[in-house]
């Protein structure tokens, strides 16, 4: 069964080429416009991955997080920052318990790495 990553961005563009990329990689892949609708799908259809855009409308990333962290349902899906925010976020992000960190621009090699490294770390 392919893994399912489900990407929460409120760009069409920034969804796009994450799409293309995870797709490209073999992964199956869902998208959400907002937070909100982030929040909505992962607890429908329980990701193996969620990689999500810090700065969002209706709920940003940051509240994303502690929605999903807060659910008994998702509360163990493995969430990756992916934004264009400056290194002082990296750290607050991890700390906050991302488990990994993307910047914007990414080389496609970096975040695919990073995708596989954090869902290598799920396996038992």
């Amino acid at each position: 069964m392919p893994v399912t990553i489900l990407i929460a961005d409120d760009h069409d563009d920034n969804r796009e080429l994450l799409q293309l990329l995870l797709v490209g990689a073999g992964y199956d892949v869902r998208e959400a416009r907002d937070g909100s609708e982030c929040v909505a799908i992962a607890r429908d259809e329980r990701p193996d991955l969620i990689v999500i855009d810090l700065s969002m409308p209706v709920l940003d990333g940051w509240g994303v997080f502690r929605e999903l962290k807060a659910d008994q349902s998702t509360r163990t899906i493995p969430c990756m920052a992916v934004t264009a925010h400056a290194d002082l976020t990296r750290a607050q992000a991890l700390e906050t318990g991302f488990s990994a960190y993307v910047s914007k621009p990414f080389s496609i090699e970096a975040l695919l790495k990073t995708v596989a490294d954090v869902l290598a770390e799920q396996k038992p």
